[in-house]
């Protein structure tokens, strides 16, 4: 075959330009650490819904999802609302955090959070704790999360899928742990979430 043979397109040269970018994209992702709750409706279904809705995300492949843990709500009196179902997934992406930050809304919004109340029940709560070693003050967007080293019902579902895991600026997730302790955060090992296929 020679190069003057008429069947023979050339590859547009903005296409070879956008291959070879998405390339570098997904060949540098970063992790991140992204944590689910939901105390309204098949607090499971919904759960999963945002897994699968993550999955879904183009740039971002889910890699680990933790055990279910059922929680009390936080910042409320005891039996004023229902128990959390929490997990903590963990995710590689290609996407900048407000990109991701913006795609965990949007999933909220999906399954109709209502954002009324603070600490007032929701459908869904997807939060980004951490995003590779990034420690940002930016107020729309602070990371690690502000309190995640606080909460047993993030920590304990994040030592699951990443025992060696740690807080950035923080120190690892093992001995905020074990500074927390694991009260009133109940493994529910009747309940499996999937990973994505």
């Amino acid at each position: 075959m020679s190069s003057s043979d008429p069947t023979v397109q050339p590859v547009p040269a903005s296409v070879v330009e956008r291959v070879d970018a998405a390339d570098v994209t997904l060949s540098n992702p970063k992790w991140a650490v992204i944590s689910l709750g939901s105390n309204l409706g098949n607090r499971l279904e919904t759960l999963q819904g945002a897994i699968d809705a993550l999955e879904d995300t183009p740039g971002l492949r889910v890699k680990a999802v933790s055990p279910v843990y059922e929680t009390e709500p936080w910042g409320v009196d005891p039996g004023a609302q229902p128990s959390y179902f929490n997990a903590v997934v963990l995710v590689k992406t290609t996407l900048p955090p407000s990109s991701l930050l913006e795609r965990g809304h949007a999933i909220e919004e999906a399954f109709e959070r209502v954002r009324d109340e603070r600490w007032g029940p929701r459908t869904l709560d997807v939060d980004i704790v951490s995003y590779q070693d990034v420690v940002s003050d930016d107020p729309a967007l602070t990371l690690p999360h502000p309190r995640a080293h606080q909460r047993a019902f993030v920590l304990v579902p994040w030592h699951d899928v990443d025992p060696g895991a740690e807080v950035p600026g923080l120190g690892a997730v093992s001995r905020l742990l074990a500074e927390v302790g694991r009260e009133g955060v109940q493994v529910r090992a009747d309940l499996e979430l999937r990973l994505p296929e």
